[in-house]
């Protein structure tokens, strides 16, 4: 039997696990150790079970996961995600749809210290549909609006899809996480667009909040807001600047939500304890899925089905774009029964040869497969933050609700993916800025700080000559 075949049986007898409820890690790990048996002997099956688990666990780029994730749960238990949202509501409030838009808005800011659409939705779910309830508010539009933008924790850095994949296709982090600020705030920005312009043609659907609020209460919200802000600057702009890397961003990151909470006199013993509970639940998750991931990629890589399936895309079509709609409607479609981290650690071993083949920047679709990710999250009949949603609401909105809710924002999402698909530099111009500037930094034998002084002072001209 060719091993391209026993890789596509392999394929199929995976997913069947999964249909049969078996867990996903073991699923992988599973059908992993299989194939490698079946392709090359049960000793070396063995030999790459233990070196891929310990080399995981030994991966210093994973380290960011749990010091991120960190960062987003003592944010969260800290309160500081009701500051973004009640900042933004007492700015925008008034404004048909603009509570909806201030939703977004805080869906946007969460998840920039988050890592995760599902703790996105779940946070500004609690917070921002009772308020856009009890406001009058159009109960799909509530809904819908959270449930959507609830996915931006996946697409604005940082991000745990983006450090799986920069992992798994060995890619930078840091250039991923560049990659994915502009299509998370285009992301956002048409999402608002598409509200107010709604909420302008029916106000009926988002009326405007009829209390008023002078300037002075609305600067003096914006101070809740300063921890999130801060973080972000602290994280990404010192990745930015190349004063430190993805790994060590992480661990200031942390350190930087809990001291900001602990002044701030937010942080007590029980919800420092669910920050690390909750921390150490879904860490413990996601490495266990990674674990049956890296056997099962190793496992596509003896089957070579990868690479036969690129050359089979390149005898259908010359052009990347015809294989990049083929993969959006798959990922689409798988996006409604599985969930995102399951998706992309399965299917990366099979369609990264794919991309490669057609020489494209493996940068660019890292945010391209994190959109499809984005749109199965809120498809149905399986979307994740819909039923997320549902579970936070109860039974004030039907699950149908919802669901007719968030098309209006499944339509946007296709329009953001098309625009993202037709203008790759949109994605790569921050990556290759960062990249141009930490090569000038190795050139130049400067260090970062050395550098902003010199062109605070005109003398980086000098310097780079």
């Amino acid at each position: 039997m060719d091993r391209e075949v026993i890789g596509a049986i392999g394929v199929g007898v995976m997913i069947l696990l999964m249909f049969l409820r078996v867990p996903v890690a073991m699923a992988l790990l599973l059908v992993g150790w299989g194939g490698v048996t079946v392709l090359r002997g049960d000793r070396a099956a063995d030999a790459v079970f233990s070196a891929d688990t310990f080399g995981a666990v030994l991966n210093f780029d994973l380290t960011t996961i749990p010091s991120f994730m960190l960062m987003g749960y003592i944010t969260y238990v800290a309160g500081f995600t009701r500051d973004i949202y009640d900042a933004a509501r007492i700015w925008f409030g008034r404004i048909s749809g603009g509570l909806a838009a201030a939703s977004t808005m805080g869906c946007a800011a969460f998840a920039a210290v988050s890592g995760s659409s599902l703790a996105t939705a779940a946070a500004m779910g609690k917070i921002a549909v009772p308020e856009m309830l009890r406001r009058g508010y159009d109960k799909g539009l509530a809904t819908g609006v959270v449930a959507a933008s609830g996915t931006l924790g996946s697409l604005i850095p940082p991000s745990v899809l983006m450090i799986l994949y920069a992992v798994f296709t060995e890619q930078s982090i840091a250039l991923l996480f560049m990659a994915g600020i502009i299509p998370g705030i285009l992301s956002a920005g048409i999402y608002i667009g598409m509200v107010l312009i709604r909420a302008r043609i029916n106000p009926k659907l988002a009326p405007g909040m009829a209390e008023k609020t002078t300037w002075g209460e609305k600067f003096r919200a914006l101070k809740g807001g300063w921890g999130i802000a801060l973080l972000f600057i602290l994280v990404m702009g010192g990745i930015l600047i190349g004063v430190f890397t993805p790994m060590e961003a992480g661990a200031i990151g942390a350190s930087g939500a809990f001291l900001i909470s602990l002044f701030s006199g937010r942080l007590t013993t029980e919800r420092l304890k669910s920050a690390f509970a909750d921390t150490l639940r879904h860490t413990g998750s996601i490495f266990a899925i990674v674990f049956g991931a890296m056997i099962f990629a190793r496992f596509m890589a003896l089957s070579g089905l990868g690479q036969w399936m690129a050359d089979m895309a390149g005898s259908v079509s010359d052009h990347v774009i015809p294989v990049i709609i083929a993969l959006s409607i798959i990922y689409i479609i798988l996006g409604t029964f599985m969930g995102s981290i399951e998706i992309m650690l399965i299917t990366l071993p099979i369609v990264t040869p794919i991309v490669e083949s057609y020489d494209v920047s493996l940068i660019w679709f890292g945010v391209i497969m994190i959109k499809y990710l984005e749109i199965g999250l809120i498809t149905p009949p399986l979307g994740f933050n819909v039923f997320m949603i549902s579970s936070v609401v109860g039974r004030a909105v039907p699950i149908q609700s919802i669901f007719r809710g968030v098309m209006w924002f499944l339509a946007m999402d296709v329009l953001t993916l098309g625009v993202l698909i037709a203008w790759p530099q949109i994605t790569l111009w921050l990556p290759d800025v960062y990249a141009e500037w930490m090569s000038f930094l190795r050139n130049a034998q400067l260090g970062s700080f050395q550098a902003i002084w010199l062109w605070m002072t005109g003398g980086l001209n000098g310097a780079a000559g």
